[in-house]
């Protein structure tokens, strides 16, 4: 189901009256809102934020800030759309992940690939199958190049590429018209798309995950003793009744708008579990 069937069927009406519900003070509605839509904002976190811990961390903050301002919801937009809307906001303004303060750019990325060592290294995968760090690397590599965009274009590249938000939606989110939305994002999947098709293997390019394995566990970007990516759990239904569907995505474009969606992880559950049980959560609620 995509986000403007959502808008159109008994999931949104579920959502809004439980939104009604929390705002009034009842605890069970605020903990369903906030398992509903965890998987939804840890993925947009991981996609803007390009690790798995900042993403943790991250999710744990928004879903605390739409819990705090579930009063604020006024009906205006889907429930759906005034989430991501806080969660976009919260991202963007985000300066405690790795990439705050040392951002990548495709000049760079493309630097390391083309005078990357790959040759001739020893195996480092530690007795680990080399098939899943290869998957494990290309899960990494593909979240981590989005970091290569401004904040903003990354947003907007995310929304339209992986989440298939159209125009409208989007551009509610981000807070422009639809017309300018669908001008920045013609603009960053080109920019994308070009750097793809010189570098990227997947798209053609010089580089390959499976002969960057051994540079890659040598550099730290991939762990053999802990594959972030794959032990990520899939994602339930719920993340994916908020994909909306878009116009046909380039060749390039499919190598985003292919990879998964996943759950939340264990760490942001326990949490979740935790805070909803604690007493500062029974404070907010009945304050």
């Amino acid at each position: 189901m995509n986000m403007n069937q959502t808008e159109e069927s008994g999931n949104k009406t579920e959502l809004e009256v439980l939104a009604a519900q929390a705002a009034e003070g009842e605890k069970e509605a605020v903990e369903k809102i906030l398992l509903r839509i965890q998987d939804m904002v840890f993925n947009l976190s991981l996609r803007m934020l390009g690790t798995v811990v900042d993403a943790e961390d991250a999710s744990q903050e928004i879903l605390i800030k739409v819990m705090t301002h579930l009063g604020d919801f006024r009906r205006e937009s889907a429930f759906t759309t005034w989430v991501f809307s806080i969660a976009t906001n919260h991202l963007l303004n985000y300066r405690k992940h790795m990439f705050a303060n040392a951002p990548l750019s495709f000049e760079y990325y493309g630097e390391d690939i083309v005078n990357g060592r790959t040759e001739d290294l020893p195996d480092r995968t530690g007795g680990v199958d080399r098939g899943l760090l290869e998957e494990e690397l290309k899960m990494s590599c593909t979240n981590v190049m989005l970091q290569c965009l401004d904040g903003e274009s990354r947003c907007i590249y995310i929304l339209g590429t992986m989440f298939k938000a159209d125009s409208r939606v989007a551009g509610e989110i981000l807070g422009i018209t639809p017309e300018a939305y669908r001008q920045r994002l013609s603009r960053v999947r080109k920019k994308v798309g070009d750097f793809l098709k010189e570098y990227c293997g997947l798209s053609g390019g010089r580089c390959s995950c499976k002969r960057r394995v051994d540079y890659a566990i040598a550099t730290h970007r991939v762990n053999p003793q802990k594959l972030d990516y794959l032990e990520l759990p899939k994602a339930g239904a719920d993340v994916h009744e908020y994909i909306e569907a878009m116009e046909k995505a380039d060749d390039c474009s499919q190598v985003f708008s292919g990879l998964p969606m996943y759950g939340a992880t264990k760490r942001t559950k326990e949490f979740l579990t935790g805070f909803l049980n604690s007493d500062v959560c029974n404070y907010i609620k009945n304050a």
